[in-house]
């Protein structure tokens, strides 16, 4: 029997991912990254303001690169069975297009213009518009449609994003005549029809973000979304109505592109999802079994069957959309705004006497100086992390919020702010280091609480990314919090892995997700196990965690 394989593609916060998948086993044939150029320079981007835009130069440079990339060095007969390409973005992370579908950062005149660029998931811009959806959505006298998303609307999400960029940019609003999602664009891309009306819009980005559903027919009333902001006036007919699950074929790649990459011209393409729902796809995920993506931020997923949990609403997460990480089953989502940010602020803060002091003095020659700033940035969470480890739960006194980046979940509040209590002149780098980790932890435990007490049961905890894969010491403190097991996946490129299983159903080779997960699943490399004595300790302090909180919270 010939061997058939597909592609998974993973457009990361700061880089592109593909990978090439033999689909009897799951065994990665090839694989290549590209790191954004733009992206990587900080253009367009304004942290001190939440604004962070990403170029479409960078994702279609990064498209052709990973891929040929990833082929090379394959035999001839292996390319040419190449029967399936399936893409992940990160999310939402919409982009201004024109009547072709054309992102207007790549037409003249907005080439430089950060509100014609793709938006970015982790873009807070967009505050105050979403709290402005927040209070219409339930003074309006209508329908409430935050309801399916938990009932609060984010900034980090497609109609805050919009509507900030609406009100920001004249020259945007002129000549914008739709809107796309990332995941959407690439698919449309690679087919060779992007004109926004034709466009397979993914359910995932849909009902988790633009507030879609079918009991809403589709997006918004447009009476609502006029009551917003009359600049919304006319734009839902120009979007879409229908919605498509992972597991649908998007149409055949274009003979352009198929040139581009090198592929036969007739590989199927998938409709996009999101990276993180593709990664718990690839992370084995079951019904009732959470998937933690633990990287800059952590995506939190369930997936249960509609017959039993479809009618129920489930308040302050980051939606509950029918089909959107497994198709036929409710897909559920939650997260943390920032994680492993976390713990790199750290440790920038900490790099600050290295990059601004050693790095100015001439008496220490420059290849020296260099030397001591890449080592000092690659060892210091490694060491923060070791001595941490050494200080037993109560050592520090210091209570901390993982609120840097605002709150997803559960309430979703992007004003919030962090904080660090407790300091004494004995807290040194690696107490508040832990104290940070710990924060983390328990915001990964009001994640847990809140499904639970909101009659979601999770039955195990299931752990990617690169935290996961990188750091015991903070996976330990998590397993503690929880009180309960972490299973860690084999693949360092679950997501990856999760769109080629999704290519594999597209193509034909096998019926459906759960098949291809059986068959493509790379299993469980570890197993971290909660210390009884260590969690009776850490429920204690997160009580204080949580008194915090609503410290904080209130002003």
């Amino acid at each position: 029997m010939t061997k058939k394989f597909v592609i998974g593609i993973d457009y990361g916060t700061d880089s592109v991912r593909s990978v090439v998948v033999e689909t009897g086993n799951g065994e990665i044939a090839g694989t290549s990254v590209f790191e954004y150029p733009r992206w990587r320079k900080g253009l367009f981007c304004d942290p001190s303001i939440n604004q962070f835009r990403q170029h479409p130069l960078d994702y279609t440079e990064g498209l052709e690169y990973s891929v040929k990339g990833a082929i090379k060095g394959l035999t001839a007969d292996t390319v040419k069975n190449i029967v399936g390409i399936t893409v992940d973005t990160t999310g939402s992370t919409p982009v201004a297009v024109d009547k072709d579908g054309v992102p207007l950062s790549l037409k003249p005149g907005f080439e430089n213009n950060p509100d014609a660029m793709f938006v970015l998931w982790k873009d807070h811009t967009g505050v105050k518009e979403a709290a402005e959806i927040n209070e219409l959505a339930r003074l309006w006298g209508g329908i409430d449609f935050t309801k399916y998303e938990g009932g609060i609307y984010s900034s980090e999400w497609f109609w805050a994003k919009i509507l900030h960029v609406l009100r920001n940019s004249r020259e945007v609003r002129k000549d914008a005549w739709s809107w796309v999602e990332h995941c959407d664009w690439i698919p449309a891309l690679l087919t060779g029809n992007t004109k926004p009306a034709e466009i397979k819009r993914s359910r995932c980005a849909a009902g988790h973000k633009a507030m879609w559903h079918a009991d809403f027919n589709g997006l918004p009333d447009q009476k609502f979304l006029s009551k917003l902001d009359p600049l919304l006036t006319g734009l839902r007919e120009r979007l879409y109505n229908e919605t498509f699950t992972s597991d649908i074929e998007v149409g055949v790649l274009s003979e352009e592109w198929a040139k581009k990459l090198g592929l036969p011209g007739n590989v199927k393409v998938g409709v996009g999802t999101f990276d993180a729902h593709s990664g718990a796809v690839g992370g084995e995920i079951k019904p009732y079994q959470l998937v933690k993506v633990m990287g800059t931020s952590t995506c939190d997923m369930i997936v249960a069957p509609m017959d039993e949990v479809g009618n129920k609403l489930v308040a302050g997460i980051c939606g509950q959309v029918d089909g959107s990480i497994i198709p036929g089953m409710l897909g559920l989502e939650a997260g943390q705004s920032a994680f492993g940010d976390i713990y790199a602020w750290f440790g920038g803060l900490l790099l600050w006497p290295v990059n601004e002091i050693i790095a100015k003095m001439n008496w220490i020659d420059e290849k020296t100086r260099e030397r001591i700033k890449i080592e000092t940035a690659d060892k210091i969470i490694a060491e923060l992390s070791k001595q941490a480890e050494a200080l037993t739960v109560e050592d520090t006194g210091i209570v901390a919020l993982d609120w840097m980046n605002g709150r997803r979940t559960p309430d979703a509040n992007q004003a919030l702010k962090g904080a660090i209590t407790g300091l004494s002149l004995g807290s040194d780098s690696p107490r508040i280091f832990k104290a940070l980790v710990e924060a983390t932890a328990f915001g990964s435990k009001m994640i847990n609480e809140r499904f639970i007490s909101e009659g979601i049961r999770i039955d195990g905890v299931i752990a990617i990314g690169g935290v996961a894969k990188k750091n015991p010491f903070v996976m330990q403190i998590v397993a503690d919090v929880l009180n309960m097991p972490i299973k860690v996946a084999s693949s360092d490129q679950t997501c990856a892995l999760g769109s080629a299983m999704a290519a594999s159903v597209v193509a034909g080779i096998h019926k459906d997700i759960s098949s291809a997960q059986k068959v493509m699943g790379g299993g469980f490399e570890k197993e971290y196990h909660p210390d009884p004595v260590r969690a009776k300790k850490y429920e204690i302090l997160f009580r204080k965690y949580k008194e915090l909180g609503v410290l904080v919270e209130k002003g």
